[in-house]
């Protein structure tokens, strides 16, 4: 019986039409890369398939792990973001759809690759600080993914005693890789975000969903 749902924000709960990209064109521009570097076009290929994995951890890739202008993208990337936070909107269905789980005994954790600060700056967007259980970042819980603290973090801080009563939903393979390093029974790939079938099939995916509203319909098939 799935007790835990660890739900992606961006991309699965969360609608951003395209501000990660946007950001992150402003952020690299800060750092001396602007679109017109022969570099950039790779650098965005990048962001696009690394979508869901710590942003800071993009930085230092993309920048040749010189910490000082990883940190200088990353906060300019979190300013561009929080400049046009009030463009997410939820995905269809997802507020009631967390409403529902936990209306069901299934406690909900909230997380996502941005840093605390935006992760707060979407939730007050949305009108969402107290919809789930829990929210979490990669700094608060140790790495971020493909690496499945946040997963297992969520799971101590809400008292599961086994990872099998765990459900991770993201809309990336970043998202599914973590769920399966965390042993969660149930790792699904959602169809509205960064990710499609090909990429959670290559990882793993225990299951492929159009939207976030057919979760409940998969638990209740765990019991």
């Amino acid at each position: 019986m799935i007790r835990l749902a660890v739900l992606d924000m961006a991309g699965t709960t969360v609608a951003d039409d395209g501000l990660v990209e946007l950001a992150f064109t402003e952020a690299v521009a800060q750092v001396g890369v602007a679109e017109s570097d022969p570099a950039f076009p790779g650098m965005l290929d990048h962001v696009r398939r690394t979508m869901g994995e710590s942003k800071i951890s993009v930085f230092r890739t993309l920048l040749d792990d010189d910490e000082s202008r990883a940190q200088q993208a990353n906060a300019a990337f979190e300013r561009a973001y929080a400049e046009r936070v009030g463009q997410c909107t939820e995905i269809d269905g997802a507020a009631a759809t967390i409403r529902a789980l936990r209306d069901a005994g299934v406690k909900v954790a909230l997380t996502t690759g941005f840093s605390e600060t935006t992760q707060r700056q979407i939730l007050d967007a949305l009108g969402w600080r107290d919809l789930s259980d829990l929210t979490l970042t990669p700094a608060q819980a140790g790495r971020g993914r493909p690496h499945p603290d946040m997963v297992l973090t969520a799971l101590l801080r809400q008292g599961i005693d086994d990872v099998r009563e765990v459900a991770v939903v993201g809309d990336t393979a970043y998202d599914v890789r973590a769920g399966l390093r965390a042993g969660a029974s149930v790792v699904a790939g959602v169809l509205t975000g960064a990710h499609g079938r090909g990429e959670f099939a290559e990882a793993g995916a225990t299951h492929v969903i159009e939207s976030i509203r057919d979760l409940p319909g998969i638990l209740s098939t765990q019991d």
